[in-house]
């Protein structure tokens, strides 16, 4: 059985369709939700919300956002997606490389809201670098 799934960033409807099932990148760690799933809230971190449709598998870069799960229905908000099958995988791997570099650079240093944004870019980075990967 299916249920709707609809992915919204600012700028663009994502994905709207069907899906047998989705696995979310919540902050506790990663969540499946199947049809008939109990109806509920959760944040999600920046990371990789995989898409089941049949026996094909697709992969959507995240940035940070929640979803809700009522009657069938899955409603993700973000800040930002990408479909996996949209990214290069050679400019994801360099910008990987670069937010490491950058992350690397705070290493010893006190909490701040520039070493909160290499962190964040770092995350990203990463989510993308998986999502290009073929599933």
């Amino acid at each position: 059985m299916t249920f709707n799934l609809r992915i919204l960033a600012p700028d663009k409807s994502v994905f709207d369709g069907t899906a047998d099932e989705v696995i979310l990148p919540g902050a506790t760690g990663q969540l499946g939700i199947l049809t008939g799933h109990v109806s509920m809230l959760t944040a999600l971190e920046s990371g990789v919300l995989r898409v089941r449709e049949g026996s094909t598998w697709q992969s959507i870069a995240l940035s940070g956002g929640f979803a809700e799960v009522d009657s069938n229905q899955v409603t993700v908000l973000v800040n930002a997606a990408e479909l996996g099958s949209s990214i290069d995988a050679a400019a994801a791997a360099q910008q990987l490389e670069a937010a490491q570099l950058a992350v690397a650079g705070f290493e010893n240093q006190p909490a701040s809201p520039e070493k909160l944004k290499a962190q964040q870019q770092l995350s990203q980075a990463l989510a993308r670098v998986q999502a290009s990967r073929p599933n």
